[in-house]
């Protein structure tokens, strides 16, 4: 397996496909880099190069119990794309993968970033507070903390629902696409699993927004039951310099794989562009 050892001793596995300008995918929790297969096959097949890690904590990368947290999230995207000496780089994160995308830039800055895509992220701030009115009650954190805890290995079946948008009126249910999900996430160390939820939740990325400065696309479904689109991308598309929000109608928050076709083609033509 192709691997790279951080600064802590973590070792992380990541997958690297084709040649070209490197395309950089940074995965949603509770998942692996497999979540980005459609892309990564269709933009190879594209001439692009594609890599894809398995965060700390999830997948085939090291379990541990330190670090679930963005800060380190995003230095080991840093040594990562360091250790590969990637330039003009394409970032594209889903979900927490898309805080980990943003504050890399917010700590690293963007000397090997050429454009950066955001798909059903979790910016600026998933938490309902004072400031913050859009934002998800605590309650809901505590419900998915107690679910990891009590039996994840339901819950993560569970979650396919709300994820995919299975749970809609007419929605064409793969039970594939939900093995696969369980799959990813059952890979993920307990750990991990729960401190994230903490990191993805409470982690204010209001300022780290602020000091993008490549073009920046955004992407969700504007049914996305996971990460709702006001409190996030609504919000921050706002923040960014140069940046644009595509809305798909009646999408869920799983939808680089519902909208794969989609998704493909706006990933292309905004790298392209």
């Amino acid at each position: 397996m192709a691997t790279i050892t951080t600064q802590d001793g973590t070792t992380l596995y990541y997958k690297d496909w084709g040649t070209g300008q490197p395309v950089v995918f940074s995965h949603g929790w509770p998942l692996t880099g497999d979540a980005f297969e459609d892309q990564m096959f269709f933009l190879a097949s594209h001439g692009y190069r594609v890599i894809a890690h398995d965060r700390r904590g999830h997948g085939r990368s090291d379990q541990t119990w330190h670090g679930n947290d963005l800060d380190t999230y995003a230095d080991d995207l840093a040594t990562l794309t360091e250790a590969l000496d990637l330039r003009e780089t394409i970032h594209v994160g889903h979900s927490t993968g898309g805080g980990e995308v943003v504050r890399y830039l917010a700590r690293h800055g963007s000397a090997r970033v050429a454009k950066i895509v955001l798909i059903g992220a979790i910016p600026p701030l998933m938490l309902k507070t004072r400031d913050n009115p859009g934002g998800l009650p605590m309650e809901v954190f505590d419900g998915i903390r107690e679910g990891v805890q009590n039996d994840r290995s339901q819950f993560f079946k569970d979650l396919t629902l709300p994820f995919y948008g299975y749970n809609r009126p007419g929605a064409k249910v793969s039970e594939g696409v939900r093995e696969s999900f369980w799959r990813q996430g059952m890979l993920a160390g307990l750990a991990a699993a729960y401190f994230c939820i903490k990191a993805f939740s409470e982690t204010d990325q209001t300022e780290d927004l602020k000091k993008i400065d490549v073009p920046t696309l955004f992407l969700h479904g504007d049914d996305d039951q996971i990460v709702p689109i006001d409190a996030s991308s609504r919000a921050a598309v706002k923040l960014v310099r140069d940046a644009r929000l595509t809305e798909y109608p009646g999408a869920p928050h799983g939808l680089c794989t519902t909208e794969k076709d989609k998704v493909n083609a706006d990933l292309l033509a905004f790298i392209k562009g």
